[in-house]
């Protein structure tokens, strides 16, 4: 990826993105605005073809080498479009000085060719270790053929030995969690969370990793997509639900192929228990990265509990507190925007505050939502089954927020966490970026303001808020402390006057 003093990563679609294959060409069309905002890296959903053809969001895994090149599942294109578009969507984003993160869907595969007949156990859903039946034989869709390809980049076949559980047993009609019974063992792999008694299996037909075969595919699709593609990192989809020492081998593999670093960013949701984190990222030597579920269930409450959320605790049980060199920040992402499965999404007021606090601050890599920046209309059904109208406004002020991580939020970090509604930071700038430094003051309750000091290097100088939000301005004195204001339930971000219109 390009070397950045202050990356940042922009998640480049939602989870209703239009379809009709526009996503690739819509991104050539903003890479160079998004250069310009400053980021460094574009992460994209999944390329391949799913089980539902140009309707699937890419989570429901088909034919991984299938990029929109070949007729399956009803399509050429996948929802965001052909192979070719694809890879000028890469070609402009390295144009533009920007890396590439592919999303890898490893732990399960949809919509198989074929019908299998092998033996299993049912379980209990809840309780995935306790089976709640003898061993009987199943017809499920567990063997893949890709007819589409033809052996076309691989001859691999999946069938049922290449997977450890199903939840549809189609001759019977009848959904559940079968455990297949095969050379590996009668139970499931294990795994780090031990929610639902062994949280292996999550969807569809849960991966084998135990089958050396499987693993060696994989290896292999890895080597291929990189040689095809030329992305520079991936984001591990479920990780949790997948054994560690299949992303040890296989991250190691990929590092192999090529001497610039390849980064990961594994999806790891449990948003009460940064430790849980820890411990992933222990067993996987630190490896990859890891999303900051915590952090965002943070802002989620603190966005709803208004001035009664003491903003001094905004990042406890967090990773970017805990551990902040693996930790990829987040305000909301396409799971838990309106209708998803983890739905919490930020409330519209606290969103520019909790922006601040990932791409302003010196801890962490932050990423930003698709409609943060462009907003997002979409209509679908929620969980109580009745339709809604859904309307995601962008945040007026991000587009500022990103000018201000470019250009200023640099150098050393003075933290004044001393007011529980009121918070705010300085950063010092550095030589290297001439009139970098700001002070943010944030609030979730009323007008407020913080006495903080810049640093020498900024004695006597002159700073205005860059969000004009703020008309006054702050006049340093010789040791560079001043008195930062922000408005109630909002953010501020003071700069050099001088600066204000570079």
């Amino acid at each position: 990826m390009p070397n950045s003093l202050n990356p940042v990563i922009i998640q480049f679609f939602h989870w209703y993105y239009p379809g009709n294959g526009r996503l690739w060409n819509d991104f050539v069309a903003e890479a160079p605005n998004l250069a310009k905002h400053g980021f460094t890296n574009v992460w994209f959903p999944p390329a391949y073809k799913g089980c539902n053809g140009g309707y699937s969001i890419g989570y429901d895994a088909y034919d991984l080498f299938d990029l929109g090149e070949f007729d399956q599942k009803g399509t050429i294109p996948t929802k965001y479009g052909t192979k070719e578009q694809y890879l000028k969507a890469i070609e402009a984003a390295h144009k533009n000085n920007m890396g590439v993160i592919a999303d890898a869907v490893f732990n399960h595969k949809a919509g198989a060719d074929e019908l299998e007949k092998f033996t299993v156990k049912k379980v209990n859903p809840d309780d995935r270790n306790e089976f709640i039946s003898d061993h009987f034989d199943i017809e499920a869709w567990t063997k893949f053929t890709f007819p589409g390809r033809n052996g076309k980049y691989s001859e691999f076949i999946w069938d049922h030995k290449c997977f450890s559980g199903v939840d549809w047993a189609n001759d019977i009609n009848e959904d559940g969690v079968y455990s297949i019974q095969n050379e590996y063992g009668e139970g499931w792999e294990e795994v780090m969370e031990s929610e639902l008694g062994n949280y292996d299996y999550l969807m569809y037909a849960d991966i084998e990793f135990r089958n050396a075969a499987v693993r060696e595919e994989l290896k292999y699709w890895g080597k291929w997509y990189l040689e095809q593609t030329h992305v520079d990192g991936f984001r591990l989809d479920a990780v949790k639900h997948i054994a560690s020492y299949f992303f040890n081998e296989w991250i190691d593999y990929m590092r192999s192929l090529k001497e610039e670093y390849t980064p990961m960013i594994g999806e790891y949701w449990n948003i009460h228990d940064v430790n849980a984190l820890l411990r992933y990222i222990d067993v996987t030597k630190g490896r990859m990265q890891l999303f900051d579920a915590p952090l965002h269930h943070n802002f989620y409450v603190a966005s709803k509990a208004g001035k009664d959320f003491d903003l001094r605790n905004i990042f406890n049980n967090t990773l970017v507190q805990q551990l902040p060199t693996h930790a990829v920040t987040i305000v909301d992402n396409h799971d838990t925007q309106p209708l998803q499965s983890l739905e919490s999404p930020v409330e519209d007021w606290f969103k520019p505050l909790a922006l601040s606090l990932i791409l302003l601050r010196v801890d962490g890599t932050p990423c930003v939502f698709h409609p943060a920046l462009y907003g997002a209309e979409y209509t679908d059904n929620g969980h109580d089954g009745q339709g809604y109208d859904i309307k995601i406004s962008p945040v007026d002020i991000l587009p500022t927020l990103l000018r201000a991580r470019k250009d200023f939020a640099f150098g050393m970090q003075r933290d004044y966490f001393n007011h529980g509604n009121c918070i705010g930071w300085t950063r010092e700038g550095i030589k290297e970026v001439p009139g970098s430094g700001c002070a943010v003051v944030l609030s979730n309750g009323t007008e407020g303001f913080k006495d903080m000091q810049m640093g020498n290097t900024h004695a006597n100088e002159t700073f205005v808020d860059l969000l004009g939000r703020r008309k006054e301005k702050v006049e340093l004195n010789g040791d560079g402390w001043g008195k930062f204001m922000c408005d109630g339930g909002s953010v501020s971000v003071w700069i050099n006057e001088k600066k204000i219109k570079n």
